[in-house]
């Protein structure tokens, strides 16, 4: 096997990241390109082997790292995100090449974002403190202790934006970090681990392993020695996360799956909600928080639907390295047939695609929106994770709030609504862990993330996210001179 391969005229190495050193293993597994099927190269097949060395290496950092102070650890983390910003066009080729999301948004939005996530959690870090109170004279004073080894698990829509959203709090929260990137997309976790290099990361304080599915992940998520696991993905890989680690009783963090709902008020401004509903093709509809149920009013739903339609079918889909271009390609060929399973069984069933509803070339699925569907169908109820989504209508506020929660899910939902009341009254009602009233995917990392129902167990961000990458402590301290006789 090839120690490293070019991918977009950047080489990128095929090997774990263990200890500070490259490791190989004795088996391979094969990387495509989404943009037209190409072999990417053959990339290292972790196993329990690699998992073991990857966790004893964290293990060896963590007491070092844990005991590193405040600022050296936030001044390390800033030279991560100094690295990342002057690798952003390697960064983003190398992603938009190994995952197919639009080259634009990753030079513009999403690589400068990962160096932002860097930059926040170490500028966190510095300020987080709790003031001290007393108990009857005594003083009371939480801390945030480094938990220990991290195991992180990163999907494929945003491979190394997701990644860093995990890594970037663990590391300045003085845990050591082994993280277990999406096989579909492993490439630019592979540049992060030369990055924190080349920033002074200590060896063993973040370690990468490559690999499929449960032959590294139930050997790295049922490990004694890890005190935290974060996880991004399905729901079914999620439960089985959760049974591996529940012998040891390991922290969870799960963010899953979603189908959240885009609620459309007669009273809304019709542009900013045909706007806000085309946005949720966004990266060929492979994000979760995306809004695939419209749910409009049945007053506005005639016009909504012509303007959706007029918006739609303009974008442009196609080679996600052009410019012009909107849409780019899915992941992978088991997600497209996943995706076209999931269209051509609700056809079968009554509903009506008003626009696409089938393949394009390769690995491209065109946008669709299907109608006539009913609530309980599974068109309706599970996440398709591709560019497809479902119109319904509503009579009131009570049947749209009625639509929106019955589902399992609750990760996120959007209001559009040009009554202010009206948005308080049905966002309260509304069961998700984000909630957006006239706007999509804005998203500031001081604020809670994470979903109810089976979108996921937990909150990450901010303040959120040194509650979980940290063992608080509260040490309670007598006054001078206290007798505990006279306490």
């Amino acid at each position: 096997m090839p120690e490293k391969i070019t991918v977009a005229g950047v080489s990128v190495d095929t090997r774990h990241w263990i200890g500070g050193e490259r490791v190989a293993s004795g088996d391979t597994f094969t990387d495509t390109s989404p943009i037209d099927g190409g072999t990417l190269g053959e990339i290292a097949r972790g196993g329990p082997a690699e998992a073991e060395a990857a966790i004893a290496a964290a293990r060896e950092a963590f007491p070092a790292w844990a005991a590193t102070p405040r600022a050296e650890r936030a001044r390390i983390l800033h030279a991560l995100a100094d690295g990342v910003d002057k690798r952003i066009e390697e960064l983003a080729i190398v992603e938009t090449t190994d995952n197919g999301a639009l080259l634009r948004s990753h030079r513009r939005g999403v690589m400068p974002r990962v160096a932002h996530n860097f930059r926040f959690f170490a500028d966190w870090l510095l300020t987080l403190d709790h003031e001290d109170f007393e108990t009857r004279g005594h003083t009371n004073h939480v801390s945030w202790d480094p938990a220990g080894p991290c195991v992180l698990i990163t999907p494929w829509n945003a491979p190394l934006m997701l990644a860093t959203w995990k890594v970037a709090p663990a590391l300045a929260a003085g845990d050591t970090v082994v993280l277990k990137p999406a096989e579909w997309s492993p490439l630019t976790a592979s540049l992060l681990a030369d990055i924190a290099a080349e920033a002074g990361l200590p060896a063993g304080v973040l370690n990468i392993v490559q690999g499929y599915g449960s032959e590294i992940g139930d050997a790295l998520t049922s490990h004694p020695d890890v005190r935290r696991i974060s996880f991004t993905g399905s729901v079914p890989t999620a439960r089985r996360i959760a049974a591996s680690a529940a012998a040891n009783l390991t922290p969870l963090s799960l963010e899953l799956g979603g189908k959240s709902p885009l609620l459309v008020f007669a009273d809304a401004d019709l542009d900013l909600a045909v706007g806000l509903a085309v946005e949720q093709y966004d990266n060929a509809g492979q994000v979760c928080l995306a809004g695939t149920r419209l749910l409009v009013e049945e007053s506005v739903v005639e016009e909504f639907t012509r303007r959706f339609v007029e918006k739609a079918t303009a974008l442009k889909q196609g080679d996600p390295r052009d410019e012009a271009t909107d849409i780019g390609p899915n992941i992978h060929p088991r997600q497209l047939e996943r995706i076209d399973g999931f269209v051509q069984r609700a056809v079968a069933a009554g509903a009506r695609a008003v626009i696409g509803g089938q393949r394009k070339d390769a690995q491209y699925y065109a946008p669709t929106l299907l109608t006539d569907v009913s609530q309980n169908s599974e068109i309706v109820q599970e996440e398709v994770f591709g560019p497809v989504l479902t119109l319904q209508t509503f009579a009131d506020e009570d049947e749209a709030v009625r639509l929106a929660n019955d589902t399992r899910f609750g990760l996120a939902a959007t209001v559009a609504t040009g009554d202010p009341d009206r948005a308080e009254r049905v966002t309260a009602r509304l069961v998700a862990g984000t909630v957006w009233v006239n706007c999509f995917f804005v998203r500031d990392l001081q604020a809670p993330f994470g979903g109810s129902r089976l979108s996921g167990v937990g909150r990450e961000g901010g303040t959120w996210s040194f509650d979980f990458y940290c063992d608080l402590k509260n040490t309670v301290t007598a006054p001078k001179g206290w007798n505990r006789n006279h306490g």
